[in-house]
């Protein structure tokens, strides 16, 4: 018989429920078991079955989960990783701007390597980062990452104040710079910046393009890394998440096989 996986979601917006969901519509071998928000009427009526409210991160070992799920903010990222990869448990990490911060990272990785636990970092909206990595052993020449966005996406950016986001007539750069500068001032936009980064060359050798384009019905990430193993090329195009054009579909379907992989007998 397969293990079920047991599971807390940090966060309930539109990729934690997608999540959900999709674990259901699978019939996975994984059980949420609690959810964590600040304001615990934001679950109510939409809570899974059996799954309990959790407060903070202090509530995190009580629920007996083995794995903690964040999918809410860069500010959730640091006390939920600390507590869980203390307690014992995994941790994945949607929100990897949080990341940027070496001081950050290299807390949550000594925490995890002091109690036998892992801080995972799942592909989010990307495919390939497999590839990225394992090219990154023979050494990288350079990474760019271009991100093509549809224009409403960039709402509520800084992308407000380089350009007039609703009168673009073509395609507007809204940002040129390293990862770890992408990263931090498009934290929900440009998050999968860090994630090509943490994989390749590093925050600040990273370079990176952001791109609000009117015309754009898809979220669009090219990547393209030299070095001494070739040349790669990764060119996706993701469908925005319904209730949040800032996120991707597979940044949940990839939550979701890294979720299963965990209790399948074939690791894909």
């Amino acid at each position: 018989m397969s293990t079920v996986e047991a599971i807390c979601l940090v966060g309930w917006g539109a990729i934690g429920q997608r999540v959900a969901a999709l674990l259901k519509a699978r019939g996975a071998n994984a059980r949420i078991v609690g959810i964590a928000v600040r304001d615990p009427t934001e679950i109510e009526g939409t809570m899974p079955d059996g799954a309990v409210h959790v407060a903070g991160p202090e509530a995190l070992a009580a629920t007996g989960a083995r794995l903690v799920v964040e999918a809410a903010s860069r500010e959730s990222v640091l006390p939920f990783a600390r507590a869980a990869l203390t307690a014992g448990m995994d941790f994945a990490v949607s929100s990897t701007s949080a990341l940027v911060d070496p001081a950050v990272l290299g807390e949550l990785v000594e925490t995890a390597r002091r109690n036998g636990t892992k801080l995972i970092v799942p592909p989010g909206a990307l495919g390939g980062i497999d590839a990225l990595s394992a090219a990154a052993r023979l050494g990288l020449d350079r990474v760019e990452h271009v991100i093509i966005k549809p224009a409403k996406a960039w709402l509520g950016t800084p992308a407000e104040q380089r350009c007039r986001l609703a009168d673009l007539q073509q395609a507007e750069i809204v940002f040129e710079g390293s990862a770890a500068e992408a990263a931090t001032a498009f934290p929900q936009n440009a998050n999968v910046a860090a994630t090509t980064s943490l994989a390749g060359l590093g925050m600040q050798d990273t370079r990176v393009r952001l791109v609000a384009d009117p015309a754009a019905t898809e979220n669009t990430h090219h990547i393209h890394a030299a070095g001494a193993f070739g040349t790669l090329e990764i060119r996706l195009q993701n469908r925005p998440l319904a209730t949040n054009p800032k996120s991707s579909e597979m940044t949940a379907l990839n939550l979701v096989r890294m979720i299963e992989n965990r209790t399948s007998p074939l690791v894909l």
